[in-house]
């Protein structure tokens, strides 16, 4: 049965949507069903969705490969705890992940969420070195006196160093170390601990790399690893704090400044893991391992609620050796046998798909029909990497207007601020993905 206008009244009166207020909500449009790259709206229209739900529905809707592997593991179990219980489901999912990642990453923590995966990262970093005597009598503390002087329990060693323009999640812990000024949780300043931030990135080539670009960061390194745990930031792309790129030097650096200060390095691959950025991991086109890896998104091509959060075995070592080691985190629907099924099927038709070259073929396609736009007076910039295609003007967009004319030029796009951007499912043909294309020139045009 279709939604009824009285369902649609309901829902703008009692139901919050994301970043929205219940007073003067944003229109929401309702969807039927969901095939391929389509959205089939309660209201007649079938639209091509840019936004691949939040960048996590990288095969499309209504897979049959994904549909079995839900519905064979339902006629199983749909949710066991996982506590004290492990399925076969778990196992194969993080033996897939410890295979598909860098052979230093060698455990796994499996999370409901990806602002969930960040806050175990968070997590895991401040009990490494609250764990460090735990760890010295183990005999893993070669090589990591360094600036930070005897390896020992430490404390002290309790904040983080992330980048403006950061965006981790919206659970505290993620919040804390996002952009504390101009990113979307500036109100909840004065409750949050205080972390240190260093100013983005901005060289977008390592061929026009200088090594001043790298002085702020190493200057609060210098001055405050005794108090650092980990540097977290996000590889190559900085995605809801302004969908910003820059080059792999910068990972570079900032790994080998880790080294140097004893601080532990936390990649966020939320967004940017599973091929979107061109690797598949972006870690990868840089070269660098982080110490610790936050994974989502993408990880259940869209299906399911699933993150995870992996680390190194000398990470995990240290922290399982003091006191009990018990790393202390637990959601109920942690290694949800549902979500994990999924999970193992979406990465085996990555993996057994020519995924390189298509969002290779994507990333040329966004590159030519986007490129106009930067002669619009109103366009500040026009920026493609991988199946990421970004249009930033000069003023912010009109949600509510900007919102009803995409659904006119039958494509759905969510911009926010100034950018009006798109990261289409990978299965996306080049007719659909013109179409998408089409409609964004056309929607900046219209922003003069």
């Amino acid at each position: 049965m279709p939604i009824s206008a009285a369902q649609l009244v309901f829902d703008s009166q009692h139901i919050w949507h994301p970043y929205t207020n219940l007073l003067n909500p944003t229109p929401v449009f309702a969807v039927e069903s969901a095939d391929g790259v389509y959205l089939n709206l309660s209201s007649g229209e079938r639209v091509i969705d840019g936004m691949a739900s939040w960048w996590s529905a990288i095969h499309g809707y209504n897979h049959p490969v994904l549909n079995q592997a839900v519905k064979s593991q339902l006629d199983k179990m749909s949710h066991v705890m996982f506590g004290g219980l492990t399925h076969q489901p778990a196992i194969e999912l993080c033996e897939k992940l410890i295979e598909i990642t860098d052979s230093n990453l060698q455990c796994v923590f499996l999370a409901d969420s990806g602002s969930v995966s960040v806050e175990v990262a968070l997590k895991m970093a401040i009990q490494y070195w609250y764990s460090k005597i735990g760890y010295s009598k183990k005999g893993y503390s070669k090589n990591e006196q360094s600036k930070s002087g005897p390896s020992k329990g430490d404390k002290q060693k309790s904040k983080f160093l992330s980048f403006k323009n950061a965006y981790h999640g919206d659970t505290f812990g993620a919040m804390s170390v996002s952009d504390p000024e101009n990113g979307m949780h500036s109100m909840f300043a004065g409750v949050l601990p205080q972390h240190f931030f260093v100013s983005a990135p901005t060289c977008l080539s390592d061929d026009d790399w200088k090594s001043e670009y790298i002085n702020e960061f190493k200057a609060i390194l210098n001055v405050n690893h005794n108090e650092i745990a980990a540097v977290i930031i996000e590889p190559l792309v900085q995605g809801a704090g302004g969908m910003r790129f820059y080059c792999s030097e910068y990972l570079r650096q900032i790994r080998k400044l880790c080294d140097e200060f004893n601080v532990l390095l936390i990649f966020d691959e939320i967004a940017t893991g599973f091929a979107r950025t061109g690797s598949f991991f972006a870690y990868e086109e840089a070269k660098v391992v982080p110490d610790i890896l936050c994974l989502g998104k993408a990880l259940t091509g869209g299906y399911m609620s699933l993150a995870a959060t992996l680390t190194s075995r000398k990470v995990a070592d240290t922290i399982s050796a003091y006191q009990g080691g018990n790393l202390m985190h637990g959601p109920t629907f942690m290694a949800n046998p549902l979500a994990c099924s999924v999970a193992i099927a979406s990465l085996n038709l990555l993996l057994n798909s020519d995924w390189k070259s298509k969002i290779a073929d994507i990333e040329k396609q966004l590159i030519e029909e986007l490129r106009q736009c930067k002669n619009f007076e109103n366009v500040v910039d026009v920026r493609v990497k991988g199946a990421i295609g970004v249009i930033e003007l000069k003023e912010p967009v009109d949600m509510e207007r900007v919102q009803i004319r995409f659904i006119e030029l039958g494509v759905w796009l969510r911009p926010f601020g100034k950018l009006i951007y798109i990261m289409p499912p990978y299965i996306i043909k080049p007719s659909e993905l013109t179409q998408l294309t089409t409609a964004m020139v056309q929607v900046s045009k219209e922003s003069f």
